[in-house]
């Protein structure tokens, strides 16, 4: 009877570590999501890197130890690695009986989960194969050749437990990057695909390179599989990561023994090493909110690409005298339902005399064969070409977002009569490298148009919290680099997630001129899906245009050109824990000295605070509110009072004090204040004394009826804060 309580006391404690190490808890930061950008976890795939060895079991059977990959985190590693259960018995093996352990070879014990797709497999019938996926984080400083993997059974008749079948350790040769030119095999939606990188393509400026990645997908498998919402990045060879923008990855489906080819496009620093360059496919479990690595490609050579006339200068002559022309880049763009086709121009005057500006049309053409009309706009306010001077246009036409091609050629001309054109010169571009430039975290947009100078760059990213649904928001700061005064230009914006979804955002209007140097805030928003993964994302923003011309006033865009990606930083959703230094940018704010008091009907909160602002900044705070919320620990009281930000710069009118020395004011301003007073009525508040211990005051930021904690401090009810 003893021998029989031990091995079922046994039995539950192995049961209890496997299952208890089956499901991470894990706090909710918020940033879980139904949406199908997260990467359902359903759906998780897996690569097919190189087996590292098999611990063997009872007779045939024997685990192997596979798909193992490292993915640098924040401050630490993701690894992640696939045990393959082979039962060659005749009857079934039960993995609860046995489980892996990992460490690195000068013994420290790391912790294991199965990944949550895999948490019910355990039974592996007579005669199969079952794999099992795990993960863990380790520290930053750990790789793949220090890592230990040992497969234990648990032994009851053993001190601790446990039996050890065996160890197998990484190499430290072992890679799990995929040669050049060969294919990697993805187990994506319950079928295999092969993925081999095909090119890579290469434009530069000054500042960064674009390269561009074509990844070929084949379903080598006898089902459709849809390809997740997948993240791609490009690893440097110091370890560096920077995004790739998938143009073409919404809601693609992949029918058996077809293909698909993926162009993948971003931003990497020109004084970045282009030696050793590698793609990394990971994609983000949602229910774990870790990124899993998928695959590593070693990256081919960058092509040549074919017919195209970037940067090339070409010269046309007219009865006025000779001119020369740039092409400065084609971009492909999201509008509505439809994309924009745009191309860039500069026209040059290399001569000795000043040359008026030609009446210039042209069109786009398609693969040589569909033909779409483009209307010209001049986006730089000069009236001739001095010497040495240039004008630059832009070339706007619209297609079905739907349509692919393979090259697009610009026909220029000039209007010779009232309906009569002369083909002047035809610029040729190929469909790959149709991008945008991408700007990474922290880098500034700079357009340097005529009277239009000006920089852009994302401040912060963030995220507020509806009933049904979120409202997701960029701040971005633009400063005036003119000389003189000037309105902010018209943007149009758009926010795009990892698999091609695209929200259109709505911009703040600023209605003051900035100061020379100066900077405006734009607040940019787009309600999106309650729970919404946010993370991952980029801001595509660009000139709005009305009617073949700048957008000015209150008119509406109809196009957009020179067009920019920025690359999102990361949202903070720390919670301060202290009312002091909370950001509301522009403004700042810091509570102290708060009190509660009670009279009969009556509850009276006081406080002093001081609110500044960067005065350099040109903001509107329309639909943005501040939200003080009040709650007792016991449940006696719970209120809230809002603050409008607009009146936070607007003058008090002549405030008198009551007869507790607190301000008549009602409204939260620019400044100092002492004994500011909440009011709020309650008849029944005074008969709970006795359960009045603790409260909590919390702020929140409030944009058009969503909301974000910012701060929340616990304090004794009667007592005074320092």
């Amino acid at each position: 009877m003893v021998w029989n309580n031990k091995a079922a006391c046994v039995w539950l404690l192995s049961a209890a570590l496997t299952l208890g190490s089956a499901v991470p808890a894990l706090a909710d930061d918020g940033s879980s999501s139904s949406s199908s950008s997260t990467g359902s976890n359903s759906s998780l795939s897996t690569g097919s890197a190189p087996a590292l060895g098999q611990i063997n079991l009872n007779g045939d059977s024997f685990f192997e130890v596979k798909n193992v990959y490292l993915l640098p985190e924040k401050g630490s590693k993701t690894v992640t690695f696939t045990i393959s259960v082979h039962n060659e018995s005749s009857s079934d093996l039960l993995f609860i009986d046995y489980w892996i352990k990992l460490k690195t070879k000068d013994g420290n014990q790391i912790s294991v989960r199965v990944l949550p797709q895999d948490k019910e497999k355990n039974r592996i019938t007579a005669k199969s194969v079952q794999d099992i996926n795990f993960y863990a984080t380790v520290n930053e400083t750990t790789e793949l050749k220090d890592l230990v993997f040992e497969v234990i059974k648990w032994d009851f008749s053993q001190p601790n437990f446990e039996r050890s079948m065996g160890e197998v350790p990484v190499p430290e040769d072992y890679s799990v990057v995929t040669p050049v030119s060969e294919p990697h095999v993805i187990e994506m939606s319950g079928t295999q695909m092969r993925t081999t990188v095909k090119k890579v393509l290469m434009t530069k400026n000054e500042k960064n390179v674009t390269p561009t990645v074509i990844l070929k997908l084949e379903n080598v498998g006898n089902r459709t599989a849809a390809v997740p919402a997948y993240q791609f990045l490009i690893r440097t060879s110091q370890g560096y990561l920077y995004p790739l923008d998938a143009k073409n990855l919404k809601d693609v489906s992949i029918n058996p023994q077809m293909d698909k080819e993926i162009e993948l496009s971003g931003s990497v620093p020109a004084s970045v090493s282009r030696e050793g360059w590698q793609l990394v496919i990971v994609q983000y479990a949602s229910d774990i909110k870790l990124n899993v690595p998928i695959a590593y490609f070693n990256l081919p050579p960058v092509s040549e690409p074919d017919s195209v006339d970037s940067s090339r200068e070409y010269p046309f002559s007219n009865k006025d005298g000779t001119y020369t022309t740039k092409l400065n880049s084609f971009q492909r763009l999201p509008w509505e339902d439809q994309d924009i086709l745009t191309a860039n121009l500069t026209l040059l005057n290399h001569g000795e005399d000043a040359l008026p500006l030609p009446e210039l049309t042209g069109y786009f053409k398609l693969d040589d064969s569909i033909k779409v009309e483009a209307k010209l706009i001049q986006t730089d306010k000069v009236i001739g070409l001095p010497k040495d001077g240039a004008v630059n246009y832009q070339f706007i036409g619209k297609i079905p977002y739907t349509y692919t091609f393979s090259t697009v050629k610009l026909v220029l001309q000039e209007k010779t009569g009232e309906n009569t054109q002369e083909d002047l010169l035809d610029f040729v571009h190929r469909s790959e490298l149709l991008n945008v430039p991408y700007y990474n975290v922290g880098e500034a947009v700079k357009v340097a148009g005529v009277g239009r100078s000006a920089s852009y760059k994302v401040r912060a990213v963030n995220t507020y919290a509806g009933d049904t649904s979120d409202m997701f928001t960029v701040q971005l700061e633009a400063t005036n680099m003119e000389k003189r005064f000037t309105d902010v230009s018209k943007l149009v914006a758009q926010f795009k997630t990892s698999d091609g979804i695209v929200y259109p955002a709505a911009i703040t209007e600023i209605k003051n001129k900035v100061s020379p140097g100066g900077a405006a805030l734009l607040l940019l928003s787009s309600e999106v899906p309650k729970g919404f993964l946010t993370s991952n994302m980029h801001a595509l923003i660009g000139e709005a245009v009305t009617e073949g011309k700048f957008t000015e006033l209150d008119a509406k865009p109809d196009a957009y050109v020179n067009a920019s990606a920025l690359w999102l930083p990361s949202e903070a959703f720390t919670v301060q824990n202290q009312l002091k230094n909370i950001d509301l940018y522009p403004y700042s704010l810091s509570i102290g000295s708060i009190n509660t008091w009670l009279d009969r009907n009556e509850l009276r909160l006081t406080f002093d605070y001081e609110l500044t602002k960067n005065a350099l900044v040109e903001s509107n705070m329309e639909g943005r509110k501040l939200i003080f919320g009040f709650e007792d620990e016991k449940g006696n009281k719970e209120f809230t009072k809002e603050f409008d930000f607009k009146d936070f710069d607007v003058l008090p009118p002549d405030a008198s004090t009551n007869a507790d020395n607190t301000t008549t004011d009602n409204k939260i301003r620019l400044g100092k204040h002492e004994k500011f007073r909440i009011t709020n009525q309650d008849d029944d508040l005074i008969f709970h004394l006795e359960t009045l211990k603790t409260y909590k005051l919390s702020i929140y930021d409030s944009f058009q009826g969503h909301k974000k904690l910012l701060a929340s401090q616990k304090i004794d009810w009667f007592s005074t804060t320092d």
